[in-house]
């Protein structure tokens, strides 16, 4: 029996009544009714209300009267009936306690609660604060709902993935610096000087080795650690489930993920979704929503118009066409933008590469009059029917364009369509689950900047089976395919994963197709294609981002809601104030010395002089 409570305060029910019990908890709100005093005893599992009578003890009830909310306390005594008449009715149908209440004999207060810098019943809008008292953010019923989601959805995942035998396998934190897309967490090492450890950015290279140890079903709710900027969905330190197999194909992939968040699915929010899921290729996503991971929910598909404009007199479409480009249409139907949103949609179109977004504001369909915009004149009659049919145009309709390379048009497109959508509230009230897959990405992409080919997932990634011959050959071009795959829910990638290279001549082909000398290969790699010369398996595998299936499961806007103790958009943890200077002894054992460029150096001192300005006004 628990020394501190018989019960906890979403237990008691009308079976109960009569029991004496005692309770725990945290005071949650306290009112007075003409000399009463009811205080509402919440746990992390629910509500109890606790009365307290003058009459029976005026001394206990002047000490609950006084209590403030949070306080800590624990109260024994009677359970007893609600009042319920035809007259009366006392009972709470919010509570599932809500039929009964304790007649406090006695109380003690465990620790009392000072003022709170914030009502843990209402809705914070500064986010920071919540931050500094996380602590107090996460006693929130929301945060507690998020807290208990995350740990129901881990749960489903491992049970499920046990079950399918694999085994659950950890790997090191403290690992090696390699090229995978984002920049490493260093860790300087006190008994090597000079050397330094990486935070994984991912468990790659060990899972494929565990692969190569024979293991064959590996998983791990993985942390990983990337140092990038900062938004939504994204954090320094984040969780995966990580997944990885022996002797697979992307069949048993699909498979596996898709009966895993079917599961996930029902078990945490009772919802049941279809399976399999749909696919489409990388190609047809970017094409028809420009994007690799499309928001399905709403029409607005980008249209191919290069045809219609092939030989038009207007040069910034029919030049982009003679330059080997494209000319690309959506037609947002039934959208009358002001012109706040058309320079906000600029802007997006802007900052997806576009030098400028031509429109078309269609007032009457029958009347080329009537279409509101610059570049209506420099069309043709047979442009304009061609547009009309092509695109399903209807008075009160808006059409926006992107011309020029291919991918650029549709990223450009896809990023103004998705702004369309938030303008006119598509979404708005939407319960939809869309699930599907997003296939045969390009294995390699072009760095302009640096004038080389890179890894569009990572170096690790198998190229589709008719297309290995031409990396070994060292024919290498972007309409490479990789055997990759991204599952999508509501376009969100949820995760992503690839079948894997086993080959040493063939992982050292990639390796040299990204530029990479033999020092280098050696120096990073060198332990990977040891190890696949040694009878590795063809294996493949796949991550979730944990995180961002419960924010989005549990329909939240940012995974801090789903975090215990996230770091805010600037990589702070503002209740521990990290990070932090390191004492000069702790920087002399790892041989480290800090010089801040003097411009730096006067912004961070101004910056936390202002910081304290603030805390001591």
């Amino acid at each position: 029996m628990n020394s501190y409570r018989t019960h906890s305060c979403d237990e008691l029910r009308l079976s109960d009544v009569d029991k004496q019990v005692t309770l725990v908890g945290w005071v949650d709100t306290v009112r007075d009714h003409g000399g009463v005093i009811f205080i509402d005893l919440r746990d992390r599992a629910g509500k109890t209300q606790v009365v307290f009578h003058p009459e029976n003890n005026a001394q206990l009830a002047n000490d609950a009267e006084n209590l403030r909310v949070e306080s800590v306390i624990q109260v024994s005594g009677k359970v007893v009936a609600r009042l319920k008449t035809d007259e009366v009715d006392a009972t709470n149908p919010d509570l599932a306690t809500g039929e009964i209440e304790v007649d406090a004999a006695s109380m003690n207060v465990l620790n009392r609660a000072a003022v709170l810098p914030f009502q843990l019943d209402r809705n914070i809008a500064n986010e920071d604060i919540r931050l500094k008292y996380r602590f107090l953010d996460l006693r929130r019923t929301p945060m507690q709902r998020n807290m208990i989601l995350r740990h129901r959805i881990t749960k489903t995942m491992r049970d499920y993935l046990d079950e399918q035998g694999f085994l659950e396998i950890e790997t090191p934190i403290l690992s090696k610096s390699t090229p995978e897309g984002a920049r490493d967490f260093l860790v300087p090492s006190r008994l090597n000087p000079g050397t330094f450890y990486a935070l994984p950015q991912a468990p790659q290279q060990y899972k494929q080795l565990l692969m190569v140890a024979g293991m064959e079903k590996y998983f791990q709710v993985a942390r990983c650690f990337r140092d990038e900027d900062l938004r939504a969905d994204r954090q320094p330190e984040f969780t995966q489930i990580d997944i990885e197999a022996s002797f697979i194909t992307p069949e048993d992939v699909y498979a596996w993920i898709e009966n895993m968040l079917k599961r996930v699915f029902k078990e945490s929010v009772g919802r049941d979704i279809v399976t399999p899921f749909p696919r489409m290729t990388w190609k047809d996503a970017m094409d028809q929503y420009g994007s690799d991971k499309p928001e399905r929910r709403f029409e607005m598909k980008i249209t191919d118009c290069s045809d219609i404009f092939a030989n038009s007199e207007f040069r910034v479409f029919s030049g982009a066409i003679a330059n080997g480009g494209v000319v690309k249409a959506i037609n947002a139907k039934g959208f009358n933008p002001s012109v706040g949103q058309v320079d906000s949609l600029t802007q997006t179109a802007i900052e997806a590469g576009a030098k400028g977004l031509a429109y078309i504001k269609v007032r009457d369909v029958a009347n080329t009059k009537e279409w509101k915009s610059p570049i209506t004149k420099r069309l043709s009659q047979a442009e304009i029917d061609a547009l009309i049919e092509r695109l399903n145009i209807e008075s009160g309709d808006c059409i926006f364009f992107a011309a020029g390379e291919w991918e650029q048009s549709c990223t450009i497109l896809g990023r103004v369509r998705l702004a369309c959508g938030e303008f006119m509230e598509l979404l708005k009230g939407n319960t939809d689950i869309d699930l599907f897959w997003v296939n045969r990405f390009p294995l390699f992409g072009w760095d302009a900047e640096e004038q080389r080919f890179c890894a569009v997932h990572h170096p690790f990634t198998r190229p589709v089976p008719e297309d290995v011959e031409k990396v070994l050959k060292g024919e290498i071009s972007t309409d490479l395919c990789a055997e990759a795959y991204d599952v999508i829910f509501n376009g969100n990638e949820l995760g992503g994963g690839s079948i894997r290279i086993h080959e040493k001549d063939l992982q050292d082909a990639t390796f040299r197709a990204l530029g990479l000398d033999d020092a280098t290969i050696e120096e990073q790699f060198g332990h990977l294609l040891a190890a696949f010369s040694f009878g590795a398996p063809p294996h493949g595998g796949l991550a979730l981002g944990l995180d961002r299936v419960v924010m989005l499961i549990g329909q939240c806007e940012s995974i801090r809601e789903v975090i215990a103790f996230p770091k805010n958009n600037r990589g702070a943890d503002l209740m521990s104030e990290s990070p932090a200077p390191a004492e000069p002894n702790q920087l002399r054992d790892i041989h480290i010395q800090v010089k801040l460029p003097e411009k730096l150096r006067l912004k961070l001192e101004a910056e936390k002089a202002a910081a304290e300005a603030e805390q001591n006004a």
